[in-house]
Parts: C-alpha cells; sequence; structure tokens
C-alpha cells in the first residue's frame, strides 16, 4: 500500500512543497530511501525505527521504500522525519489514509519520539496557505511562529504519539491561535537616548534617518559616542507591523537564527557584524546558501563599525542591496533571492589613529589618513544620505548630567512622519524608497527652493543620484515638522547633512 505525507525543504528563504510516498511490501526487512536525500535526511531512517520502538508503535517488517517528491531537488536537514513517520504509519494501517490529507508535516524525531523543533516553520507555513493545506502538524517549540494565518490550522505536538492520536481523530488537541501584535510593554529597552551627553546633531541625524529609512554614516575620534548612539537606534524606530513581523521571522527561521524565540519577532532587527566577518556571512551564501546579515537586517539596522576596516569587496558587495533591497546569490544549480531592506549606519574615525584635527594627538599623517577613507569608494558614499560629525565631548559636557531627549519623544515624532508616509504612499514605503517619478511629484519645489538646490548642486558638483537623495532627506525633514510642502529650510538642513571632505 502506497500512504503519501506531504513536507516541504528550504531552499533559501523559500519553502518548496514535498511529498514523502511510502510503499510497504513483503520480503526482506529492509529501508530505502530515494529522492536526493541530504546525509541527515538518510539517517532519518534510523531515528523513525528507534522512534516507534520507544513510542510503543509498529514498525513494518518488509520491503519499505521511501521517495521524496520531486525527485530532482535536493532535501535538506532532519525536518522531513516526521513526515516520513507518518508515511509509514498509513501504509501500514496503524494511522487512517484519509487523515494525512490536506495535512503537512514538518518536525525532527528524537529517539524517545519526541519532537524536535525546526528550521523554516513559518516559511513553510506560509507556502502550505498557499497550497490550500487547511492543517499543519509541528512541534510543539514552533507552534506559535507557524501560526500566521486563521486560514491553516497549526497544530504544536510534543511526540509522535501525540501525532498519531490526532491523526486517529482524538479532539484533546487544539490548534494553536493565530499570532497577535504584542504589548507595548513587550518591546521596552534597557538603553535611551536620554542617557547621552551632548551630540544633539548626531541624534537630530538618526531621528530623521529613522523617520525616512535613511542610511547614515558617523565619523568622529574614538569614544565619541558613535557606537553608544547608533546601539540606540532601535529605541526611536516605529515598531513592526505582522506583515513586516513575518517578513523578517522567515529570514532568521530558514537562517536558524532565532535563538530559542518560539514565536514571531517583533523587535526591529539590528545587526552588528564584526569588521572581519567574511564575505558570505555579511551578503549571504554558502554551500547551501543561507542569509547573510545584509538580509538578516532585513526591516531593520546593519550597523558597521570601523566600517573602513570592513574588507572592500564586502563594502562593494552592499552597494546593490542598498539600492534594491534584495541579495540575489547565483548558483550552477540555482538562483536565490534574499530580502535586504534595511537602514545601512556606519560609523569610522578620521583616520586609522582617530586624531586626524587634534592638535595635542599626532596624527598618522595625511597619506595614510587618505588611504583609509578611499576603502568606502564613491558609488557607495553616495547611497549614504546622512554624513554626521561626532565631535570629542567638551570637557564641560563630560562632567554634566545627561542632556538626551528620552527616547519616548524622538519616537513619537519618526511614527509622526512614518504615518504621515503611509497615508501618502498608501503603505509602509519609507521616504528613502521613493521612486525618481514619486521624488519629482511629492518634493515639489518653488522659485525659491530651485534656485536654492542649482546653486547647491554647482557648488558640490553632485551627481544625479545624490541629488535626488537629498530631495528624500528634505521630505523627511518637512515630514517630522509636520509640513505638507518641502520649504527651502528642510532643504538647507539636508545638505548640512552631505560632506564632500569626508576625508580631506
Amino acid at each position: 500500500m502506497v500512504a503519501q505525507a506531504h513536507t516541504a525543504t528550504l531552499m533559501g528563504i523559500d519553502a518548496l512543497p514535498v511529498v514523502a510516498e511510502v510503499d510497504l511490501r513483503g520480503g526482506m526487512a529492509k529501508f530505502i530511501l530515494v529522492g536526493l536525500p541530504d546525509k541527515a535526511v538518510q539517517e532519518s531512517q534510523e531515528r523513525v525505527r528507534t522512534a516507534f520502538k520507544n513510542s510503543d508503535l509498529t514498525f513494518p517488517n518488509g520491503l519499505i521504500v521511501c521517495n521524496l517528491a520531486p525527485g530532482d531537488v535536493r532535501k535538506e536537514g532532519p525536518a522531513l522525519d516526521l513526515p516520513i513517520a507518518m508515511a509509514v504509519l498509513a501504509s501500514s494501517g496503524q494511522v487512517p489514509l484519509s487523515s494525512l490529507e490536506h495535512t503537512l508535516f514538518m518536525g525532527e524525531l528524537g529517539l524517545d519520539g519526541t519532537l524536535r523543533a525546526i528550521d523554516g516553520a513559518v516559511n513553510v507555513a506560509l507556502m502550505a496557505r498557499s497550497k490550500g493545506i487547511r492543517r499543519m502538524v509541528v512541534p510543539k517549540a514552533n507552534a506559535q511562529e507557524a501560526a500566521v494565518t486563521p486560514d491553516l490550522e497549526v497544530y504544536g505536538m510534543d511526540n509522535l504519539i501525540q501525532v498519531v492520536e490526532l491523526m486517529n481523530g482524538s479532539l484533546f488537541y487544539q490548534p494553536e491561535n493565530p499570532a497577535i501584535d504584542p504589548k507595548p510593554d513587550d518591546l521596552a529597552f534597557d538603553i535611551d537616548y536620554a542617557d547621552v551627553k551632548g551630540q544633539s546633531q548626531a541624534i537630530r541625524a538618526l531621528e530623521i534617518a529613522a523617520a525616512g529609512g535613511h542610511n547614515a554614516l558617523m565619523t568622529g575620534p574614538p569614544g565619541s559616542g558613535k557606537t553608544m548612539l547608533a546601539r540606540r537606534l532601535p529605541t526611536i524606530l516605529p515598531p513592526l507591523s505582522l506583515e513586516e513581523s513575518i517578513a523578517v521571522t522567515q529570514v532568521y527561521s530558514a537562517g536558524g537564527e532565532k535563538g530559542g524565540n518560539s514565536g514571531l519577532i517583533w523587535r526591529r532587527p539590528f545587526r552588528s557584524p564584526h569588521h572581519a566577518t567574511s564575505y558570505a556571512a555579511i551578503v549571504g551564501g554558502g554551500k547551501s546558501p543561507k542569509p547573510g546579515e545584509v538580509s538578516l537586517a532585513h526591516h531593520g539596522v546593519l550597523f558597521l563599525d570601523e566600517m573602513p576596516e570592513f574588507n572592500r569587496e564586502v563594502l562593494e558587495a552592499l552597494r546593490q542591496p542598498l539600492e534594491d533591497g534584495v541579495v540575489t546569490v547565483a548558483r550552477v544549480q540555482n538562483t536565490l533571492t534574499f530580502p535586504a531592506d534595511c537602514m545601512l549606519i556606519g560609523a569610522m574615525n578620521p583616520c586609522p589613529c582617530g586624531y586626524k584635527g587634534y592638535d595635542e594627538a599626532q596624527c598618522v599623517g595625511a597619506a595614510v589618513c587618505l588611504k583609509y577613507g578611499s576603502k568606502i569608494s564613491g558609488p557607495l558614499m553616495d547611497r549614504i544620505d546622512l554624513h554626521v560629525q561626532v565631535p570629542r565631548l567638551k570637557p564641560e559636557e563630560l562632567t554634566s548630567a545627561p542632556t538626551g531627549e528620552p527616547s519616548e519623544k524622538i519616537r513619537a515624532r519618526v511614527l509622526s512622519a512614518r504615518e504621515r508616509q503611509a497615508a501618502r504612499f498608501g503603505s509602509a514605503k519609507s521616504n528613502a524608497k521613493m521612486s525618481p517619478r514619486e521624488v519629482k511629484e511629492l518634493v515639489a519645489m518653488d522659485e525659491e527652493c530651485l534656485a536654492f538646490m542649482k546653486t547647491v548642486a554647482s557648488r558640490l558638483n553632485l551627481s544625479a543620484r545624490v541629488f535626488d537623495r537629498l530631495l528624500k532627506v528634505a521630505r523627511t525633514i518637512a515630514d517630522l515638522a509636520g509640513s505638507e510642502g518641502v520649504q527651502k529650510a528642510h532643504l538647507a538642513e539636508a545638505v548640512q547633512y552631505r560632506s564632500t571632505s569626508q576625508f580631506d
């Protein structure tokens, strides 16, 4: 008798439907597994066999042939243990064949029959819903993550016996409740901009970045507070919507980066990789391509501290994701696309020693400083909207009480600006993602503004990309001010954050 159990395998962050087919025949006791399984899938036959024994289930004697269809797609990971086990149970009559219809199974089996957490549960759930599957059975640890829609009943189970009872009609088990937005208290932070001394201009620049989704680069000597300021940026960012939360969880779940979080991820990501991090770890890839840091920062912040210390190839690879919001990883067998819609926040010293321009410190020299800064290319600098100088604090600032504005007040202004953008675009799109046509329509300038921008473009020798980005920043400044139109004052402030002599 042939039994089929629906399941899936991950390819990048996408889940591909798979069917575990089991044919049970008499004769020599043997388990044959085909369908391009990797080593972890091949070993599932031993986990399934032992789990049956320790769960007081009957493992059938005879020849068992299991095919994982389609046969031309490589299957990876131990999450196919449960569907293989269910197909074996159905083929041997221990659960009804009809119970496997419109049901998808995912889960790794322990030798005692327990179900262990898997990667990609939310990815598989979204695929199951799109294919019209009505029920999904996963380990208990993945149930909250997979319950993203009321259209799909998700059952979280602790062990194989519970799954068998459910398939045999037990009414004891209930589906997981669909995901809901968390309470504001659940997203509280331990850090705050109220702790900061001085640096009001840098905080203002980061407020603009948060309000419009803009990239920013902070330059200043060691100890001026660049890293501290960047790490507080999530405290003023708007919360994730349900749609954004699902998208972020997809990336983290597929990459095995959830870190024990059993439900959806509701905090905006803040990724801060070390400057020695490899190309593949930043951009994504590997033998079995996984999302890199730029994708793990999707809908959040990618913070590059000591930015010139990163490999130049790594920095150059960020140009396309910053422009398009996606990363494409090409392999011989397939091409995978990972989302990468994030804010880039960089921090750097003005030179290798960090003391350029300070009389009391001996700088390494102009030639070395020029070489240091040249690691960040012109095209990449063009994609950074806000260039901020973060000076060393004065003695009186060091000895005074913190002067920073509380993050809650800054976040209120950011949320108001984002609401204006949402009303304008009809979606959660930010000003930084405006198309050239939208810039032309939404940043209408009067004669005074046009004359001002002509002068700025001439004196600073602006490229078309930088000119458009200046207008986008000005639009965000206007939104923060509650202004319907962009005025000269908004344009002037945007120009202040555009430095052309970062490394002079």
